[in-house]
């Protein structure tokens, strides 16, 4: 989880092996407050039973377009998500996440938040 205004990484969740995100999401209800938003890509559908406050974008049907506002709506929720991605590739640039993990599986979490607390420190702290 990553906060839109800092960028910071709020909190991470593993499981074992190859697991979706959005069933991590479910088996360790992240924390979320009632008045947060969760602004999430399509592999989420479903988000809205477990928070109010998700907000997925539109997927054009078969045979007909997406509205205007739609569009609108896509582009903009795209435009705010980039800040997520652009923590992902930082993660991905210490190989954690981008190639497989060959050390012991006990310690991928505490790497993985190591190096989640030296970018955070690397966002708080800059030369």
């Amino acid at each position: 989880m990553v906060d839109y205004l800092s960028g910071l990484i709020v909190c991470t969740a593993f499981g074992k092996g190859r697991t979706h995100d959005f069933r991590l999401f479910k088996e360790h209800r992240l924390p979320f407050g009632p008045d947060q938003m969760c602004l999430v890509d399509r592999g989420y559908q479903g988000i809205a039973k477990f928070h109010d406050e998700s907000y997925l974008p539109h997927k054009k049907k078969k045979g007909e377009k997406l509205t205007s506002k739609q569009r609108r709506f896509n582009r903009r929720l795209a435009q705010i998500r980039v800040k997520v991605e652009h923590v992902n590739r930082k993660l991905k640039i210490f190989r954690i996440l981008s190639e497989r993990y060959r050390n012991r599986r006990k310690r991928f979490g505490l790497r993985f938040n190591l190096i989640a607390g030296l970018l955070n420190y690397e966002l708080t702290h800059p030369i």
